[in-house]
């Protein structure tokens, strides 16, 4: 009995191997300490803890949008891994709002995420005089909005404009701070970044939440360094004989 019943969760499983990589609906079956079992029409899936969205409240019975992650084979058979707090997901999510995606005008280059706190997206456009951050957000933040309503508004999403030049995309990626100067070593892949000291705090981020999802979307391990402002140069004081001399030239001409 034991043996068929996992021959036919390999046939069912076998008709998700072609769904990996896509959202699908589903309804929350069971609600347990590190995972939440996930009914979808013939299969059943989890979502281990690492792939829930934290801070969100999963009821039994309720209807939920899940990504289809992968399909793990162990000794106790096969189970299907659904996630709702990686990268793909909010993707997905945003390809569903903004057409302009699958025509291929805008596109997201790079996401960083920590699920349920923020979510970085680095987005770019391939057509002139679109406004690829406006066109994510979406008039009024409709768009966004969307997004947010799927995955709950504790979760902040930053929608900044990648930029070829590395410069300029660290500068964009650590929004909302102001940058003084960025020294850059490509080889290292790491970059010091100086910013005013009223905007330190803002560009660490809680916990140091901002710089990191910063890093992760750029590629480079970044630094944050107070800029220290230059002193007003003082100007060389006169000499009082000299100021009584050119005062007595100026009244005899």
């Amino acid at each position: 009995l034991q043996r068929l019943r996992e021959a036919e969760r390999e046939v069912v499983l076998a008709e998700y191997e072609d769904k990996i990589g896509t959202v699908v609906n589903g309804i929350v079956q069971r609600v347990e300490p590190r995972v939440v079992r996930v009914e979808l029409g013939k299969a059943t899936g989890i979502i281990p803890q690492s792939e829930q969205i934290q801070g969100e409240f999963y009821s039994v019975g309720a209807r939920i949008k899940v990504f289809i992650k992968d399909i793990e084979r162990d000794n106790r058979g096969p189970q299907l891994i659904l996630s709702r707090g990686n990268e793909a997901f909010i993707e997905y999510l945003f390809r569903q709002e903004v057409p302009e995606m699958e025509t291929g005008a805008v596109e997201i280059k790079g996401i960083a995420r920590e699920a349920g706190r923020r979510t970085k997206l680095a987005v770019a456009s391939t057509v002139p005089g679109v406004d690829p951050v406006g066109t994510f957000v979406g008039g009024h933040g409709t768009r966004v909005n969307a997004v947010m309503n799927e995955i709950g508004d504790q979760e902040k999403i930053d929608i900044v404009t990648y930029d070829e030049n590395i410069d300029t995309y660290i500068r964009n990626a650590l929004s909302p701070a102001e940058v003084v100067k960025v020294e850059i070593d490509k080889d290292a892949k790491n970059a010091k970044v100086f910013v005013a000291e009223d905007q330190q705090s803002i560009a660490i981020g809680r916990g140091g939440q901002n710089v990191r999802l910063a890093s992760r979307l750029t590629g480079y391990e970044l630094d944050i360094e107070t800029a220290v402002a230059k002193p007003a140069e003082k100007k060389p004081k006169k000499n009082i004989e000299d100021d009584l001399f050119s005062a007595i030239e100026d009244q005899g001409e």
